[in-house]
């Protein structure tokens, strides 16, 4: 196995989150049986996070120890600008998606997303929006019958529509 000889930037707070993460799993496994017994309900959550916080400080302190690598830039190798930009177009949808509905969201968002990272014009990223959008919405809503948020689109007076064109011409 190859074992790092110097610590990347964000590799030390990264490991501090994950035990911190592990400790909250801890607590929360030992709120649903505090020991009682061997066969108790918490007895395999809290065998596995009991590993997860001692492999965690394991992990930070063999991290610790490491010197920082000199020529790693935390914004240029580990975070560059279009992992925020991407990350920033995502919340954009997440907030976006019960206001105005997922079919206008999500085109919106596959519409920036493609023109952004695809590079290939607007009309190409439009078009692949249009097929990416309508694969997703027959698979989940029609396919799955997963109920999406409608937002400002009247999506049910649309499936009517369709609906009643379809058994109408077929």
């Amino acid at each position: 196995m190859n074992h790092p000889t110097s610590r990347r930037p964000g590799e030390l707070l990264f490991n501090l989150l994950v035990l911190i993460a592990s400790l909250f799993l801890f607590w929360q496994a030992y709120a649903i049986a505090q020991f009682s017994s061997l066969s108790s309900s918490g007895a395999l959550p809290l065998a596995a996070t009991s590993i997860m916080v001692i492999s965690a400080c394991l992990v930070l302190i063999k991290t610790i120890r490491l010197p920082l690598e000199p020529h790693v830039r935390f914004i240029r190798h580990i975070f560059p600008p279009i992992i925020g930009i991407v990350m920033a177009l995502i919340l954009m949808f997440a907030v976006m998606l019960e206001p105005i509905g997922f079919i206008l969201s999500a085109a919106i968002f596959l519409f920036i997303a493609m023109t952004f990272l695809h590079r290939k014009g607007w009309v190409v990223s439009l078009g692949l929006t249009l097929v990416s959008l309508a694969l997703v919405y027959c698979v989940f809503r029609l396919i799955f019958k997963v109920i999406l948020p409608e937002g400002i689109i009247p999506e049910r007076e649309i499936m009517a529509v369709i609906s009643h064109w379809f058994s109408a011409n077929f």
